[in-house]
């Protein structure tokens, strides 16, 4: 049971929604602006009204999980909760609907968060609404955001298992962002609503 719940996660965490809405306005977002299937790619493509439907869309798909496995008996079992929401960041960075080649991970990761250690995921969006307010820039956003998640864990007093799932979710968020990372460090990275 356990491992058809991870199944499930991934499969529903693999469910394109960006690439999606880009194709009912006929454009395929691997293919222009910053090629990602994020929100922050449709904002830059699209618009802002389909770009947060994506977000919140994504968002769901790392919540839903999550919920759904806390009201089960297996509720308690919290490494399984936070290993089913890490199995919905993967399907949505490595959704097999593409070829494997999906997003960077941050919305879906901010749903299973605020599923599964609401205080910490709470702290983790208003540092990153800060962060964008002040930058402009979407991925350091992120970026300050998760890097900050472990700390966070640690002063809300979580148990040691959420700490490890916090390490984890840091490190594939920077994984996932090596390339704007780059960018970041040359002053190259695009701020939100810049074409490129």
């Amino acid at each position: 049971m356990s491992l058809l719940f991870c199944i499930l996660s991934f499969f529903l965490g693999s469910i394109p929604w960006g690439y999606l809405i880009g194709k009912t306005k006929g454009i395929d977002l691997r293919k222009t602006g910053s090629g990602n299937i994020g929100a922050t790619n449709v904002m830059r493509v699209i618009g802002k009204k389909e770009a947060l439907i994506t977000l919140l869309l994504d968002i769901l798909k790392g919540a839903i999980p999550v919920l759904v496995i806390k009201l089960t008996s297996y509720g308690n079992n919290h490494i399984l909760v936070g290993t089913v929401g890490i199995c919905a960041i993967l399907g949505h960075c490595f959704t097999p609907f593409l070829k494997f080649k999906g997003g960077k991970g941050v919305a879906t990761s901010i749903g299973v968060l605020l599923s599964y250690m609401p205080l910490a995921g709470a702290l983790t969006v208003l540092i990153w609404i800060i962060t964008v307010k002040i930058s402009r820039i979407s991925s350091l956003g992120a970026l300050v955001s998760f890097a900050l998640l472990p700390l966070n864990v640690i002063l809300i007093n979580y148990p040691k298992d959420f700490l490890v799932f916090a390490w984890l979710f840091t490190i594939l968020i920077y994984t996932r962002h090596i390339s704007n990372i780059k960018r970041l460090i040359k002053g190259e990275e695009p701020k939100i609503g810049e074409k490129r």
